[in-house]
């Protein structure tokens, strides 16, 4: 054991304790039929929990950990720390970016090995784990190179070291058995229209998805490729604002039948949405993969990355995910932070413990709702006409044709009430 978290046990599942424990999440309990590690299967964010320094865009780092510097020693550091944290809170899965894990060289070659001496010893630290990879992912946006993109970047130099990161990053994450690798772009976007050539970015960025693809299968990689939408981050005009856009962007570069989304829930609320809509919009494409779970503060607005604890909203996602049938290679990665004021361990561990009891709460809640029925059989019934000989005929008939039955109609048709409130009111049953 390092110093970092010598004061602290793993955490047990025991509703009634005052200590730190899991009062709601319990791995081996069965809900709808599968334990409740499987439906949710938790990762840890590596940026977030052991990368992040805690400073902000008014105030510097406040946030002092031992393996702040950039050397090897200190990574390996960081590696030891982030596992004994895996196994406080028996965590299924970590996620991370290659900056996260290795310092940054003086030239790539030097970066490049020490990722590759950094993923060797995390696959050590893995052989004595129950915690694998979830997903992996390159840092293309902390870098001042990265300040205009990176597949977008108008300097094809640029956008050869992006490709050549991100290959590096898939080897890694096939060699540590990850089940999906993540691509998001933090700065594919555009500040203002005067120096932007949106024909030819949009190309770019497509063509480099389509490398990413291609190397996939070129290596034998089975987990899913996912693309993050990420609107408003931090440029205004994001090429893969919302999961809506991306999947424009995935048929036009023939990649839907390729590439899944992985959902955050912040940058959904960034594009305007709920998590829920981007979930079931995802999920009726076919393009549900995983999530991040998080939460934005509602008062400023941004992307805060908190950690999540209203049990509805949670509920309503995880009623998506069990409709669509659940995770395959995704999961639930708490792309989330501490507040720059939670300087202890502790603190930690208690915000991913939190997150996991409201996850846990929430996908009970779904579940409940699910087997109910009701929310399911009312939505069935208000679209009952469509099931009916004459609605299926609606759609294979012709303007002309239904003007003419619609004509020589009787009485004009009513229309009948939603009932969104009483559907509200079921769901608070529940939750």
């Amino acid at each position: 054991m390092t110093e970092f978290f010598k004061d602290l046990n793993r955490l047990s599942y025991d509703p009634d304790s005052t200590d730190l424990a899991f009062r709601h999440y319990n791995p081996d309990e069965v809900v709808a039929g599968k334990r409740m590690e499987d439906h949710l299967r938790f990762a840890v964010a590596y940026w977030h929990s052991f990368a992040w320094p805690g400073g902000d865009p008014f105030g510097g780092p406040t946030f002092d950990r031992p393996w702040f510097d950039e050397s090897m020693q200190s990574a390996r550091l960081k590696a030891d720390v982030a596992f004994e944290m895996f196994d406080l809170l028996n965590v299924p899965f970590f996620c991370w970016h290659d900056a996260d894990i290795r310092p940054e060289g003086d030239t790539f070659a030097e970066s490049l090995r020490n990722f590759q001496e950094m993923v060797d010893y995390l696959g050590t630290k893995m052989e004595a784990s129950k915690t694998k990879l979830l997903w992996g992912t390159a840092n293309l946006f902390s870098h001042r190179r990265f300040m205009a993109g990176a597949a977008t970047n108008p300097d094809p130099e640029i956008f050869a070291w992006s490709a050549a990161t991100v290959k590096n990053c898939m080897d890694a994450t096939h060699k540590l058995g990850g089940q999906n690798y993540v691509l998001w772009g933090g700065r594919e976007g555009y500040e203002t229209l005067l120096n932007t050539d949106l024909r030819r970015e949009r190309q770019q960025a497509g063509r480099f998805l389509q490398m990413a693809v291609e190397y996939k299968h070129k290596i034998g990689f089975k987990g899913a490729i996912l693309v993050e939408p990420k609107p408003q981050e931090p440029s205004k005009h994001q090429y893969d604002y919302d999961v809506a856009t991306v999947y424009g962007f995935l048929k036009e570069f023939g990649l839907e039948g390729e590439v899944q989304m992985n959902i955050e829930q912040g940058h959904a609320i960034l594009a305007g949405h709920s998590f829920e809509h981007e979930l079931a919009l995802a999920a009726s494409l076919g393009i549900l993969g995983s999530i991040d779970m998080n939460r934005n503060d509602y008062q400023s607005g941004w992307d805060t990355d908190q950690f999540p604890n209203n049990v509805p909203e949670v509920a309503l996602a995880y009623y998506e995910v069990l409709k669509a049938g659940g995770f395959t290679t995704g999961g639930t990665n708490f792309d989330a932070k501490l507040r720059r004021q939670s300087l202890d361990p502790v603190d930690l561990i208690a915000g991913h413990a939190g997150a996991m009891d409201v996850c846990a709460r929430g996908l009970k809640a779904a579940a409940a709702m699910l087997e109910d029925g009701t929310l399911e059989a009312m939505r069935a019934e208000r679209y009952a006409g469509w099931d009916s000989a004459e609605g299926k005929a609606l759609l294979d008939s012709d303007f002309a044709t239904i003007a003419a039955q619609v004509e020589s109609g009787g009485t004009p048709p009513e229309p009948r009430s939603g009932r969104q409130e009483i559907l509200e009111n079921i769901v608070n049953r529940f939750v």
